[in-house]
């Protein structure tokens, strides 16, 4: 049985841990702009500097995405995308470089394609686990099972709005990192990252000795620093879409943008004061 790669997730966070540095995450999804540009962008993002990339699986009703991911899900979507590309995106990116891919995506797609099927083909590509923002932990125990059997990890997301007590239960339940949602709301870049991140982030620690990592809102360098002076890892999503939506179809160039951007940000997340 094939088993996923969990610990290679653990071991960089762990890594940049030790290296008194936030992790950076990216976030872009599979299929934008076709299939094969999109591996070229998780490649690239990786070559600027990305210590872990997710890979989002196209939905036609993306609750938590703001416009800009939604937009780039509607060209996968429209060009075809397939869970099948997903797991291709995962395994050739993750055997590019090396380094931990996880999938962001919401559960009805895996709840009809099945979660064995999908575990152990997420797993057999090189995967890292799953982040689920839309499964409610207390329905997860199946999930988990799979996962865990696989060697993938599950990651939950935490909001604001959670109570202690329902952090610790969250928190427990889930592997690898928690994703910390900065605010109430959707993707998309914003100009202050706020106080409501740290403080979550700081409530979140409390029930757990996961790594934190805060996204939502992160979009520049300066952004990506202050989150790192509180978080574990800074997870950037639709800044990376949006320098690829802003390409227009030339490839050369959004695979330099968002290189760049990259760049960038992976030297934010090294100046935390």
């Amino acid at each position: 049985m094939t088993t996923g790669n969990i610990q290679l997730l653990s071991d960089t966070l762990a890594k940049a841990k030790a290296e008194n540095r936030a992790a950076l995450i990216a976030y872009l999804p599979a299929g934008f702009p076709t299939v094969d540009g999109g591996i070229a962008a998780i490649k690239a993002v990786f070559d600027g500097g990305a210590d872990v990339v997710e890979v989002g699986l196209p939905h036609s009703d993306p609750v938590l995405d703001g416009p800009v991911i939604q937009t780039a899900d509607d060209i996968a979507l429209r060009g075809g995308v397939k869970i099948a590309d997903v797991m291709r995106t995962v395994k050739e990116a993750h055997a590019a470089t090396g380094k931990p891919v996880l999938v962001m995506t919401y559960w009805n797609p895996i709840d009809r394609y099945g979660i064995e099927r999908f575990t152990e083909e997420l797993a057999a590509a090189g995967g890292a686990g799953c982040i689920l923002p839309d499964l409610p932990v207390q329905e997860s125990a199946v999930w988990r099972e799979h996962a865990d059997k696989h060697g993938l990890g599950t990651v939950f997301v935490v909001a604001p709005s959670s109570k202690d007590e329902r952090l610790a239960t969250i928190t427990a339940a889930g592997s690898g990192f928690v994703y910390a949602a900065s605010l109430m709301g959707v993707t998309g870049t914003r100009e202050s990252v706020g106080e409501s991140a740290a403080d979550l982030v700081r409530r979140t620690r409390a029930t757990s000795d996961l790594p934190v990592c805060v996204g939502l809102g992160v979009s520049n360098a300066t952004q990506a620093k202050e989150v790192a002076g509180f978080a574990d890892g800074v997870i950037v999503g639709s800044a990376f879409v949006q320098r690829l939506l802003d390409a227009d179809g030339d490839e050369a160039a959004g695979l330099t943008a968002v290189r760049e951007l990259a760049a960038e940000l992976a030297e934010g997340v090294r100046r935390a004061s």
